[in-house]
């Protein structure tokens, strides 16, 4: 090539690393196509070789961001180890410039190290692995086996609707198995992309991350490309993610497994008193805010002091495991049992008015009534239980206005005979807490 024109027009064909000019050429300078291709192919190193050479031009040249400058005439030699020269540098910016973007990543995953939730791992490992690769959409599949919970997702960058098909393919239907993904790969094809085409999502290729911990808990990231392929740099970055978020993961679920044991009674495997508060503001708000009813049961069995002192209290606590399994087969998923303390229970209903909550009260009642506890030595063990219900918002809209009303109604069947079913409209006016 003669002139600066055919050298430019060379370089938008096709991308070079290094391009050798003479200082004078045809229609220019080579300080003019230098300038040009700094500013056009930042990524390409001028070599500038001259026969008319001074400190001042060779000065000049370098300032300007000629990778080196060579004086004719010029050896194959010389030439040769210019480029090398040139190429090294250029590896060792290269280097840096990994090991900084390498660094960046590193540092900004100790965000992951505030992460208590294990489904916050997996958002947040998503959020910094999009912000490491320059990309815009990515999604997180994950199993929660730390719970009783499905499968969950989160996504970034597409729509609304493209979120929820999604959702309803990948957790739902399942079309890949997090679990068995066995390491960071691109993908350009298979049943992934058959569920994007099925969101309208356009994609080419996927950078596959799979996350998973020391225990069965596993999940997956999935970044999607922007029309070229993934460089080594950014399978780099994504090792470093995955890295980190496993640590994380492992963290968070040891956590959450620590909370859970806080929250479960050691006798009955139910929720304990602490959980229910907590649950009970929960529900309180969410009625609240959707001016939606709910109800609370409060349970207490009738005498079983004798059955600790008559049976033994192995056999009681055999009785009062047993009556979590009654009561838990009593209501619904959605409902929350926690043993309060002692032999007394507590039932959240949510979104259940007090008409319902009176018709679940009473089949609770029956079917203790008509069920044979293990009594051990003594043979079956029959029970019954005094039941009081409470209603938001009618009679209370606080967890200890709420808890109080179902306890004094559970004290009003006491004190009618026992084995019996009370609300808090059923107190008379006035009444004295029986329970003080």
């Amino acid at each position: 090539m003669r002139g600066s024109d055919e050298a430019l027009a060379a370089l938008r064909r096709e991308n070079a690393d290094l391009l050798i000019a003479d200082l004078s050429l045809r229609g220019s300078n080579g300080l003019d196509l230098l300038a040009k291709v700094r500013r056009e192919h930042p990524g390409c190193d001028v070599l500038i070789v001259t026969t008319n050479a001074s400190v001042e031009s060779a000065v000049g040249a370098l300032r300007m961001g000629a990778a080196d400058y060579l004086r004719k005439p010029v050896t194959s030699e010389e030439l040769s180890l210019a480029v090398d020269r040139v190429q090294a540098k250029r590896r060792l910016l290269e280097e840096n410039v990994r090991l900084r973007d390498a660094l960046q990543t590193v540092e900004s995953c100790k965000a992951l190290t505030d992460c208590l939730d294990p489904g916050e791992v997996y958002t947040v490992a998503l959020e910094l692995l999009l912000h490491a690769l320059w990309k815009k959409r990515g999604l997180a599949v994950f199993n929660r086996s730390y719970q009783a919970m499905p499968d969950a997702a989160a996504f970034r960058g597409f729509s609304e609707s493209q979120a929820v098909r999604l959702r309803e393919l990948l957790v739902g239907e399942k079309p890949v198995s997090v679990s068995s993904i066995p390491e960071i790969d691109e993908w350009t094809s298979g049943a992934l992309f058959d569920a994007f085409a099925s969101a309208g999502v356009e994609t080419d290729r996927v950078l596959t991350v799979p996350v998973r911990g020391q225990e069965s808990d596993a999940g997956v990231l999935w970044v999607l490309g922007d029309g070229g392929r993934f460089e080594d740099g950014d399978f780099e970055r994504a090792m470093i993610v995955a890295g980190h978020a496993a640590a994380s993961l492992d963290n968070a679920v040891r956590y959450s497994q620590a909370k859970a044991k806080a929250f479960i009674d050691d006798v009955t495997e139910l929720h304990n008193a602490r959980y229910l508060h907590h649950q009970i503001e929960h529900e309180l708000r969410r009625a609240d805010r959707y001016q939606s009813p709910m109800s609370i049961l409060f349970l207490d069995l009738d005498h079983f002091k004798h059955v600790n002192d008559e049976c033994g209290h192995l056999v009681g606590s055999r009785a009062l495991k047993d009556l979590g399994r009654v009561l838990s087969a009593c209501v619904r998923e959605v409902d929350t049992v926690a043993r309060y303390g002692g032999d007394e229970f507590t039932i959240i209903l949510a979104d259940t008015p007090l008409e319902t909550a009176m018709r679940v009260a009473e089949r609770i009642r029956s079917t203790v009534e008509r069920t044979a506890f293990d009594g051990g030595r003594q043979g079956p063990l029959a029970l019954t239980v005094c039941i009081g219900v409470g209603a938001f918002p009618e009679h209370g809209t606080s967890r200890e206005a709420l808890l109080g009303a179902a306890d004094k109604a559970m004290y009003r069947a006491k004190s009618l005979g026992r084995n019996r079913v009370c609300s808090a409209d059923d107190l008379p006016p006035g009444e004295p807490d029986p329970s003080a």
